[in-house]
């Protein structure tokens, strides 16, 4: 179960100006039997951007998002996460919350449970878990909370709100989401765009976002990154021309 991500609670100061390369990527690939799924030879991401990350199945998107949360080990290269190469020490973990699937949740807790469970991970009491839980509770739409079920019992883009809405306690200086609006109802996709807007805005958060869709994509991100084969293939500020660029690169 990958909560571990979630628990180390040491500090690390990532205030110091002189950190605004906040993901750094070193000639990072990583092979499956002699097949190279991903190779990216240098990226870097600064500290308060919002990443876009795209490419159809098989491009390497979770593959990079699991590297960069140790989830898997790369074959070559290494990424750095603040200060910290995030496959030697465990440093980046109090900084980082990240939703990539239902495997992140606790399928046993109701939705509160779990809340208050990554809340103590995070130092966070209570209430402040309570106070972020109303400031979403649109996001909700009154089917998460007070429902006295189990997250294994809910549906998989409800599951994914809990899971959604789980990284944003503790106030996390990067935050990870893949495929986060996949299984979300129109209306919820707009809230959740909201609520990546907002984080966006503020410039000691990095947020990283993967997606099919690209219109979602473009919407919340300053910058895209298109990747092909395991490949970056595009890397773009976000304009008004960043949706037609996208389209017509992969219509052919």
């Amino acid at each position: 179960m990958p909560l571990y991500i979630l628990t180390n609670k040491k500090t690390h100061n990532l205030n110091n100006p002189t950190i605004n390369k906040m993901i750094q990527v070193q000639n990072l690939s990583k092979t499956y039997n002699g097949t190279t799924v991903l190779k990216i030879d240098q990226l870097e991401i600064k500290k308060g951007e919002s990443f876009g990350l795209v490419g159809n199945n098989g491009a390497g998107k979770t593959t990079f998002f699991s590297l960069l949360l140790d989830l898997i080990q790369p074959t070559t290269g290494h990424i750095n996460n603040g200060i910290v190469q995030v496959n030697t020490s465990e440093n980046w973990k109090s900084f980082t919350a990240s939703f990539l699937d239902e495997s992140f949740l606790i399928g046993y807790l109701t939705p509160e449970e779990y809340f208050y469970f990554i809340g103590d991970l995070r130092n966070q009491n209570k209430a402040d878990v309570d106070a972020l839980l109303t400031k979403h509770q649109e996001f909700f739409n009154g089917e998460i909370l007070n429902s006295k079920k189990y997250i294994r019992d809910f549906s998989k883009g409800n599951q994914k709100k809990v899971g959604i809405i789980a990284t944003l306690i503790g106030n996390p200086e990067v935050i990870i989401l893949d495929e986060p609006f996949a299984n979300l109802d129109p209306t919820t996709q707009f809230r959740l765009k909201k609520i990546i807007k907002d984080l966006a805005d503020d410039p000691n958060v990095t947020v990283l976002v993967s997606s099919h869709d690209l219109l979602h994509t473009v919407e919340v991100s300053n910058r895209i990154v298109a990747l092909h084969k395991g490949e970056v293939v595009k890397d773009i500020q976000t304009s008004s021309e960043t949706l037609t660029e996208l389209e017509a690169f992969f219509a052919v």
